[in-house]
């Protein structure tokens, strides 16, 4: 199964009942574990959970800190990127070269460089 297939399926799973904007996501790490997160909306929104953030805490949870690559998918015209806070997310978990594949429920992707979502990233160097 491909990560975007296993993103369309966890997305499935979302509890998206204020927005009905379902998200997927799933991600792989250097030893070949898969991690999968949906959005899990809250009545005091917006604070809910992206699936980004799902994924990386499955991740992190399974004792794993960095990830190869990521898919995530929703149903909207156009491959939708993830948010700011996700960037970041992304960004802090991506191993070095990590790619994101952004897709819809119809099929059309858009594939990028992690790095590339967020130039400019505030990282553990900036801690020092």
């Amino acid at each position: 199964m491909s990560l975007v297939d296993e993103a369309a399926r966890v997305r499935e799973n979302a509890y998206a009942p204020y927005s009905q904007f379902k998200v997927g996501a799933a991600l792989t790490t250097a030893t070949g574990a898969v991690f999968a997160g949906c959005n899990v909306e809250n009545v005091a929104y917006p604070e809910g959970t992206c699936a980004e953030a799902g994924a990386i805490a499955a991740m992190v949870a399974s004792g794993e800190t960095a990830f190869t690559e990521i898919a995530v998918i929703a149903d909207s015209p156009d491959p939708v990127p993830p948010c700011g806070g996700c960037r970041q997310k992304l960004a802090e978990f991506a191993a070095e070269g990590a790619r994101i594949t952004m897709a819809t429920t119809d099929g059309a992707t858009t594939e990028m460089a992690v790095a590339d979502l967020l130039p400019g990233a505030f990282g553990k160097g900036h801690m020092e």
